[in-house]
């Protein structure tokens, strides 16, 4: 896995092209019904959602919670920069392991007939040992979001 060193962070890189415009794929982050097609559910794995909430505005929160066995996960964050359809910026975390969060960046290039999609994912330093399971699942994730869009 390709990792590279950001103010003590690691941080991990997923790179993605998509064969529809650029507006499909960002706007497929901000609406809860389009999440729950390819970030959560059981098209994803085996987890049942409960709940998935966005505000998206510069400021606003999110919050998706899922059940997957026995335990309840609200994965919660912040948006913290939205350039349609270029550039999303948020805050990352989960309720249930800690109140430290995570800031993910998403970058989207468009080109005449597609566009790629650039995940840069930096993590709290005590979260390192989970950056290849990270990055393995935000490539699946994003394997999902290429077949629906």
């Amino acid at each position: 896995m390709e990792k590279e060193e950001t103010k003590n962070h690691p941080q991990l890189t997923v790179t993605k092209r998509f064969n529809v415009p650029a507006e499909n794929v960002f706007d497929a982050w901000l609406d809860p019904e389009i999440i729950s097609q390819w970030m959560f559910g059981p098209e994803l794995r085996d987890e049942e959602i409960i709940k998935l909430e966005t505000d998206p505005r510069e400021g606003g929160p999110f919050s998706f919670v899922v059940r997957r066995g026995d335990d309840v996960l609200n994965h919660l964050g912040k948006y913290l920069e939205i350039d349609r359809p270029h550039r999303l910026v948020f805050t990352w975390g989960v309720e249930s392991e800690s109140a430290e969060e995570s800031e993910v960046t998403i970058d989207i290039e468009s080109t005449e007939t597609s566009c790629q999609l650039t995940l840069v994912h930096e993590l709290d330093p005590k979260w390192e040992e989970y950056a290849c399971r990270t990055k393995e699942g935000w490539s699946t994730m994003l394997e999902k979001l290429k077949e629906i869009v």
